[in-house]
């Protein structure tokens, strides 16, 4: 199995609990974060999410909520990868910083073959994605 880690750090000029809102409802990811092609609410505060960077496939997750107060909100993941993902929003002077954070090992079966051998395509991909999250949010928070 191969473990991947990711971090972000994102500056936004917008109040905390704005940035939180948006953050918190991922139902609605696919409005905002072009990688993200669907979700569906499963519960409450879990759901499916697909996800489709730069790379021809599409993951499929399954995210459960573990924790949830006005600074984090941490999630499960299982599927094609297992782990926890978390959004920390933290107040600055004239707006918050967004950190995100995500630990997983691969699962699907296509995907942990291909870890293997294309461990720094498959970190680009994941960094495309994440840019397209930052950019995504910073536009959708501008309306």
């Amino acid at each position: 199995m191969r473990r991947y880690e990711f971090a972000a750090d994102w500056r936004l000029p917008h109040a905390p609990a704005v940035v939180h809102g948006v953050l918190e409802d991922v139902e609605h990811y696919p409005s905002w974060w072009p990688q993200v092609v669907a979700c569906l609410k499963l519960g409450e505060d879990e759901g499916v999410v697909l996800c489709r960077s730069a790379l021809p496939y599409t993951l499929e997750l399954r995210i459960g909520l573990l924790r949830r107060t006005p600074e984090v909100l941490e999630s499960r993941v299982t599927g094609d990868l297992d782990g926890w993902v978390r959004w920390r929003v933290v107040p600055e002077e004239d707006g918050c910083r967004v950190h995100f954070e995500q630990e997983v090992v691969v699962r699907g079966r296509l995907l942990s073959l291909g870890s293997y051998v294309a461990r720094p395509l498959l970190n680009w991909n994941h960094h495309v994605m994440l840019e397209g999250a930052r950019a995504g949010l910073e536009r959708h928070l501008a309306r």
